[in-house]
């Protein structure tokens, strides 16, 4: 997910056509079109599920459902590919991943790292005939960077990583590649020969790093911000790559990644337009279109999504699925695309799920049901990885639910630079535990962490814990802030607010918790000022 960009120079049909048996082995690329080993045409047509960015270092939602139960609803709904986004924290040694339900879910994932936990999606993945991408979202969890590196994450750090991931998963055909890095932006630079800016050239050495330990990889690589003075959306900006393409050591192997966005994320100058939305096929040509039309290379749109709560949105989005092309009559001859997001917790785009993490949100799905494309049957893999580098004892410790990955809730200055004002830089550590409260053998605490805080708002999640000897059947939690906070919107438990008083309790799916289990809800807000840390109360029943 991406935050604001310049305004300034802006910013289920499975069909017939594809064949079933598409998609065997290690894919490749020739012109436009991604071939798999038999040389058939691939259309990818996935979903983003993000949270190993995340402090959480683990896919959200795991607190609500079995992580194989989402995997086959993805298929089912007609998704082929999961973009899987992660930071370099899952590679330092004892990252833990956290807020996962181990209760009747999940119980193989109990006491495994973040990497294994991983191992286990691309395998369950592959084995239905889903293929995955992995995404280096950020070089650590805390937020997005415009850059591949920072002061802490050098470029080696990246590199390393990268190399790891690939030597990780070689001979697992359920991987199909690594997208570099998401969504580089100014400084960042497409050609200009600075080595310390210039994306196209760092995409090569990452590229060729990778290829080097696993050739059969894809190279996924977007855009940046701002070429030759036109600026688009972060990442979405691929102007310089016909005339800088990026050349690896292996051939066949890259394929062009833009992002595109609608309202709900931020304003743009083409919304605005009197000929909109016949406008948007020349904006998106300019900017990465192009690269497709002219058979340079495959373009892959990794990340595309809005709340289709304007007209605009709807409009875009039903536009920009037209310019993509259906998958009828056209089948692997047309442009990629994995959507954003699966997660509901996306905060200015929200999800295919609904906030309950079961409910499909059918009008945004069927929007894309013309390019939806088939599964490309098992892969061939295995286990990866070696001995676990962290515990869980089954407890959810702080989960970071409320933000979509990298998403700012500022606005946009207006400048040529496109800067974000409302981003935080810093989540607050402090948290606060509630008592117990109960009948009989049940009791519960609960503990609020404040996951993000920006000018003017924050998120936050709850963990809920079960203190008592036996499975509870409901929760209740409560507190009373001290200051001028107001709930806006919440996921994964039914909150209501009165003055300052909130009150939250489970939903259907999350009112069992064993003993010494947890779950959690999270929820975002306005406030002015610090969010502090109230005290809770827990009741069970």
């Amino acid at each position: 997910m991406l935050v604001l960009l310049s305004l300034a120079g802006q910013s289920h049909a499975n069909a017939a056509a594809a064949p079933a048996a598409a998609g065997t082995g290690y894919w490749h690329t020739s012109g436009r079109q991604i071939l798999d080993s038999s040389n058939q045409p691939v259309r990818i047509a996935g979903i983003n599920w993000f949270g190993f960015e995340t402090s959480n270092e683990v896919v959200h939602g795991l607190w609500s459902r079995d992580y194989k139960s989402m995997i086959d609803q993805m298929k089912t709904l007609g998704y082929n590919t999961i973009r899987l986004p992660y930071s370099d924290d899952i590679f330092k040694p004892g990252a833990a991943a956290n807020s996962i339900t181990f209760y009747n879910m999940n119980t193989d994932l109990q006491g495994l790292s973040p990497l294994q936990i991983m191992d286990k999606i691309v395998n369950y993945a592959g084995s239905i005939g889903l293929r995955v991408i992995l995404d280096r979202h950020r070089p650590d969890s805390s937020q997005q960077s415009a850059l591949w590196y920072t002061s802490s994450v050098p470029e080696s750090t990246w590199i390393t990583n990268l190399k790891a991931l690939a030597t990780r998963y070689q001979g697992n055909t359920a991987v199909v590649g690594i997208d570099l890095h998401n969504e580089p932006h100014d400084p960042a630079c497409w050609g200009c020969g600075d080595t310390t800016v210039d994306w196209r050239l760092a995409a090569e050495r990452a590229g060729n790093a990778i290829l080097g330990v696993n050739p059969s990889l894809l190279i996924f690589v977007e855009g940046i911000q701002t070429f030759n003075g036109t600026s688009g959306w972060w990442g979405g900006n691929l102007m310089g790559a016909g005339q800088y393409p990026v050349e690896l050591n292996v051939a066949n192997r890259v394929v062009y990644s833009a992002h595109d966005y609608a309202t709900s994320v931020a304003q743009q100058t083409w919304f605005t337009d009197p000929s909109f939305p016949s406008n948007m096929p020349g904006v998106w040509d300019k900017y990465w279109g192009y690269l497709f039309k002219q058979n340079i290379a495959p373009v892959w749109v990794g990340e595309f999504g809005t709340t289709l709560q304007s007209t605009i949105d709807q409009q875009w989005l039903k536009a920009l699925v037209s310019y993509m092309l259906p998958t009828s009559g056209n089948g692997g001859d047309s442009m990629s695309w994995t959507f954003w997001s699966w997660n509901p917790d996306s905060g200015d785009t929200g999800g295919i799920l609904k906030d309950d993490w079961q409910t499909v949100d059918t009008v945004k799905d069927g929007y894309l049901s013309s390019i939806k494309a088939p599964t490309f049957g098992g892969s061939t893999g295995g286990t990866n990885g070696g001995t676990s580098t962290g515990t869980s004892t089954g407890t959810s410790t702080g989960t970071s639910t409320g933000t979509s990955t990298g998403t700012s809730t500022g606005t946009s200055t207006g400048t040529s630079t496109g800067t974000s004002t409302g981003t935080s830089t810093g989540t607050s550590t402090g948290t606060s535990s509630g008592s117990t409260g109960g009948t009989g053998n049940k009791g519960c605490t609960a503990t609020l962490h404040v996951d993000n805080q920006w000018d003017a708002g924050f998120t936050a999640s709850v963990t809920v814990t079960n203190t008592g000897t036996t499975a509870t059947s409901g929760w209740k939690v409560a507190w009373t802030w001290g200051g001028n906070q107001q709930e806006t919107s919440g996921w994964s438990a039914t909150i209501t607010q009165t003055g300052s008083s909130v009150s939250a309790v489970n939903l259907s799916y999350n009112g069992t918790i064993a003993p010494a289990a947890s779950t959690s809800f999270g929820f975002q807000g306005t406030s002015s000022g610090s969010v502090g840390t109230p005290t809770l109360t827990c009741t069970a029943s």
